[in-house]
Formats: C-alpha cells, sequence, structure tokens
C-alpha cells in the first residue's frame, strides 16, 4: 500500500504540484491562496482527462473555497500593500492577542531544534525551528588539469551560463569529480535527493516507473545536467538514473546550488518569462520547457546597419527578437521584416544548411539567442511548426 501511495504522489501529485509552485513564484502574489485556487481552476477546465461530470463536481468544489477565501478576506481585512500598512496590521495584531492573553505557540511536535529534511513539494519557509543558516560554500581542491575540464563543462551547460565570474567560482569550488562505472545506477526513483550532477563524459539514461515497468523517458550526454529538480522542488528523486558507458561526472551538493544556482536562475527566468509567454511560437511549451529556455538565453544587441546574419555562413544560433526592427534579405531581394516576438535562424540548425538569408538590423536592437544543442534539446517539439512557416524565405 505505501508504495501504491508512493507511485500515485510520484505520477499523479507532484507533476501539479512542481508546476504549481513554481507558478507561484514567477507571479508571487500578494495573496498566494486565490491565485492556487484560480489556477488549479484553469487547469480543471483544461484537463481533457476529466468526463463532464467530474469537472462539474471539481468547478464547484473549487467555487466554494473560493467564497470560503472571499469571506476570510472580508473578516481579515484586506491585504497589505504597503510597508506602512503591513506595520499598521501586525501593531493591531499584537494588540488583540494582549487582550486575549494567548501564549505563543510551541514549537511543532517532536521538534528537536535541527533542521530536518523535508520530502514535500513546496518552497523553503523559515521560522523559528528552521532558521536559515549562514552559507559557507564548500572548497574541494582540484589540480588545473581539472578545473580547465570543468570550466569547459560548465561553458556549454545553459543551467550555469547566468552566472557572473565570482559565483562560476564558487561552484567551481564546491564540485566533485565522480568517475562512473558503465550500468551504474547513479539515482533511485523517489529517494531523498541532496545533489545535482552535470555530465563530461559518458552517455546516462533517466528512467521512471510506468505501469510497474521501469521505461527511458530521457537521455543525456556530455555537457547535460540531471538531479536539479529534487533540489528545486524540495521532493523526491523523480527518476532513476543510470550510465550505459564509463562515464566522469560533477556533482554540486544542495547547499550550494540553492544558494548560487536557484537564486540565479529565478531572477532570470523572472526577466525572461514575459517575453517568452509573449512569443505565439513558444505558447505550446510546457512551464519545464519555458523555465529551461530563460535559463538559457543570451542577450546581444546590435546598432541600427549593422548585420546579423550573412547568406551562406554556417549557423548555430537560433534568435528572437527582444526589441528594434530587421530585415530578411535573399540573394540581395528583401523577403521579411522582423519585430518584437519574431525569430529567425532556425532553418540552418533544422536543416544543417548554411544561413538562407542574410538579417540587417533597421534599427538598434536586442537578440535573445541559443545554440544549436540547446535548441534541439528544448525546441524539437516546435521543429514541425517551424518547418510550416519556411515558406516565408521564399523569394
Amino acid at each position: 500500500m505505501a508504495q501504491e501511495h508512493q507511485e500515485y504522489i510520484q505520477t499523479k501529485v507532484n507533476p501539479t504540484l512542481e508546476t504549481l509552485v513554481t507558478q507561484v513564484l514567477l507571479e508571487r502574489p500578494e495573496n498566494p491562496v486565490p491565485f492556487m485556487i484560480s489556477w488549479l481552476a484553469q487547469q480543471t477546465k483544461a484537463s481533457p482527462q476529466l468526463d463532464s461530470g467530474e469537472a462539474d463536481r471539481l468547478r464547484s468544489e473549487i467555487s466554494a473555497l473560493q467564497a470560503e477565501v472571499s469571506q476570510l478576506e472580508a473578516k481579515v481585512g484586506p491585504v497589505p500593500t504597503s510597508a506602512g500598512e503591513a506595520q499598521a496590521v501586525t501593531q493591531e495584531s499584537e494588540e488583540e492577542d494582549d487582550d486575549d492573553d494567548v501564549e505563543d505557540l510551541p514549537p511543532p511536535p517532536g521538534y528537536t531544534g535541527k533542521q530536518v529534511q523535508r520530502a514535500s513539494v513546496s518552497a523553503e519557509a523559515y521560522g523559528a525551528w528552521n532558521k536559515v543558516t549562514e552559507f559557507t560554500p564548500p572548497v574541494h581542491a582540484k589540480t588545473e588539469e581539472q578545473k580547465s575540464r570543468l570550466i569547459g563543462v560548465l561553458k556549454s551547460c545553459f543551467m550555469f551560463s547566468v552566472l557572473d565570474k565570482a559565483n562560476m567560482d564558487i561552484i567551481i569550488d564546491a564540485m566533485v569529480e565522480k568517475d562512473a562505472i558503465a550500468d551504474e545506477r547513479i539515482i533511485q526513483e523517489g529517494a531523498d535527493g541532496d545533489c545535482m550532477f552535470v555530465i563530461e563524459k559518458g552517455n546516462i539514461e533517466c528512467l521512471k516507473k510506468i505501469g510497474g515497468e521501469e521505461k527511458v523517458v530521457k537521455t543525456c550526454g556530455a555537457g547535460d545536467f540531471f538531479g536539479e529538480l529534487a533540489l528545486l522542488y524540495n521532493c523526491p528523486r523523480a527518476a532513476s538514473v543510470e550510465t550505459r558507458d564509463p562515464a566522469i561526472l560533477w556533482q554540486l551538493d544542495r547547499n550550494t546550488f540553492n544558494h548560487i544556482v536557484r537564486d540565479s536562475s529565478m531572477k532570470k527566468r523572472e526577466k525572461y518569462d514575459k517575453f517568452i509567454n509573449g512569443v505565439p511560437l513558444l505558447e505550446t511549451l510546457g512551464q519545464y520547457e519555458r523555465g529551461a529556455l530563460a535559463d538559457s538565453l543570451q542577450q546581444e544587441s546590435y546598432p541600427a546597419g549593422s548585420t546579423v546574419i550573412q547568406q551562406g555562413d554556417d549557423g548555430n544560433r537560433f534568435y528572437l527578437v527582444q526589441a528594434g526592427e530587421l530585415t530578411a534579405s535573399k540573394d540581395g531581394k528583401e523577403v521579411l521584416k522582423y519585430k518584437v516576438g519574431d525569430y529567425f535562424g532556425e532553418l540552418a540548425l533544422l536543416n544543417n544548411e548554411k544561413r538562407a538569408a542574410t538579417i540587417v538590423a533597421d534599427t538598434d536592437v536586442e537578440l535573445v539567442w541559443i545554440d544549436q544543442k540547446t535548441f534541439k534539446s528544448l525546441l524539437s517539439s516546435l521543429e514541425d511548426a517551424m518547418k510550416r512557416g519556411a515558406a516565408k524565405y521564399a523569394a
């Protein structure tokens, strides 16, 4: 029974909660409860797996919850919108507490003063019995040869592309090299997770139990990473991971990841999330893919009149227009205009061909781009849509 419960949580509950928590962190609503109820209601309407009776019942329950939240808000008053209002509410609350002469609540039963790793999908909460401690990054000695190899690996890994030099140096010092043999199980589905891995060499497979049988759901190679979800969402391992040949991995602990990588990643996701959601091509991407795309985007500026792409050159970048306007010309003839939210550079990556057109900035422009490896990894599901749009380049 316990195993059935665990499988149900991992396959049914965790995916929804992970997406919900991510959306809450991205939006950061003043009052998260109504936001979460509204989000769940939208998911219910969009779900193709519910029959009409069950959907109506869930909508009815959600409406009842929304009404209850409204009643509670009416009793406690509006959510404070400024520091002054927040202070006033706090003072009023303290006065009421004094009048009632109620003792402070004790820590939870069984509290020992030690931080305990939790296995739930939630953002970290800190209180009297879960205090933030000063972070001291670990330092693991490395030879210059090891550092050189590791720097090369991290440069090709988009998760670490957001880091400045100081933070990158912390990551390099904190990582530990791990040699793995073929068919070695690195991660077990359902286990607690206290580290993530970056692959320097070798091929690995991610496996999940589906219908009682382990099935390969993803393969990874040099420059890829795995194990980060358990650290991002403080949840059990979502899949098992095995090597298929001898591999060289770099291991990063939870604390360093959370203090250095996660914070930087969330800031960059917040920066690009609104832009990505406004690009029609990307609207079908899932929340995880949009987040990963935001992590990997690199920004570049071009002044008016400069050439971004030259027809006939090799191509290794896919571009999205963040600001400004550009013109595409083929064999000297203008074929297309680009504005904010448009994309270009996909044909060379899709077909392994030379650049099909020359693209020049008409105004000062801001572009974001990803390389071919990231393009194939994150946007492969959009290839058909891009190929259908290739006719726009016809002269």
